[in-house]
């Protein structure tokens, strides 16, 4: 399989949250988080699009500070947070991006990659990092092949160079 970085622009997201803190929960919870927000928004007839996860945290930052944030699209007007759900939007950025399948590359081939990847744009004065890396799924991840085969990893940039 062939993997190609690349830059491209990303529209606004507005996407309902729920955020775990500490050291790394699992797949089985972080699953359960996005359950809850997919039962949230049936609950309240909202429409949902892209399902978003970030982590948040460095490798000097202390477990306890680390935080994992499950984000789905909702779409349609008067949309509002409520049962453990916040809404917040993700503002329309710049982004290095790469698509691959979990289950043919290894993520963390491809997140060093894109590290490695950034670091030479740093270096050549084009780009530089600009907030949390994200994964991007086209749907439910655990239900779908078809989201889980998309797996899109975002990384918002801004430009060093006008």
């Amino acid at each position: 399989m062939t993997v190609d970085f690349s830059m491209r622009k990303t529209p606004e997201y507005r996407i309902a949250t729920r955020t775990l803190a500490g050291r790394w929960p699992g797949d089985k919870a972080l699953g359960a988080e996005f359950q809850a927000i997919v039962a949230w928004a049936k609950k309240h007839g909202v429409k949902t699009g892209k399902w978003f996860f970030r982590e948040f945290g460095e490798d000097e930052t202390p477990e306890a500070e680390w935080k994992w944030e499950m984000g789905i699209e909702v779409k349609g007007p008067g949309v509002k947070g409520g049962d453990g759900v916040t809404l917040k939007t993700l503002p329309a950025t710049t982004v290095a991006a790469v698509t691959f399948d979990p289950d043919a590359v290894s993520p963390r081939v491809i997140y060093h990659g894109m590290a490695d990847w950034l670091r030479a744009r740093e270096k050549a004065g084009e780009y530089k990092e600009a907030g949390p890396y994200r994964e991007v799924y086209l749907g439910d991840p655990w239900g779908s092949k078809r989201a889980w085969s998309s797996t899109q990893i975002q990384v918002p940039v801004r430009r060093l160079k006008g």
